[in-house]
């Protein structure tokens, strides 16, 4: 099983598969509303408007498993990351990262990309990055700003 292999489904509920991004460099990023990462979705709005022309895409899932600290509906959380950071890019329904009920698309990534500690995911806005043929290219900290990944964000989107 690869990348493309995997579906998900929107905050309207659409299910969307992994291979629609097949050619495009893609960050994939657990979030949460309430954490004091929080306004890391600023960053990744302003990566995602700078390079979405050139073929990134940046994909959120919403988590709850951290401290509670996204513990609203999949429509308040929609309606708070837009409001209050103008996110554009694509959100996914809420989504358990870690443990036996976790995302079948974190299994994997986790399993491509070990973190500094270990498998699991440690915190809120840990993110993967993924080349254009659907490679798992590096795993960043949950406290590795945004702006951070330019280079290698950039860098992929020339090889692709």
């Amino acid at each position: 099983m690869g990348f493309y292999d995997f579906s998900a489904r929107k905050m309207n509920g659409q299910e969307v598969k992994m291979a629609d991004y097949k050619g495009k460099v893609v960050l994939v990023v657990n979030t949460a509303s309430k954490c004091g990462l929080t306004p890391q979705f600023t960053g990744l709005e302003e990566l995602y408007k700078e390079y979405k022309d050139q073929g990134l895409e940046i994909l959120g899932f919403p988590c709850n498993q951290f401290a509670k600290q996204d513990p609203a509906s999949n429509k308040e959380i929609s309606e708070f990351c837009l409001i209050n950071y103008g996110v554009t890019f694509t959100m996914f329904e809420k989504i358990d990262v870690n443990g036996e009920n976790a995302h079948p698309l974190y299994k994997f990534l986790k399993s491509e990309a070990k973190g500094a500690l270990g498998n699991e995911i440690k915190w809120n806005f840990g993110k993967f990055l993924i080349d254009a043929n659907g490679n798992v290219i590096k795993r960043y900290a949950p406290i590795t700003k945004p702006s951070k990944l330019k280079g290698d964000i950039e860098k992929l989107l020339k090889q692709r």
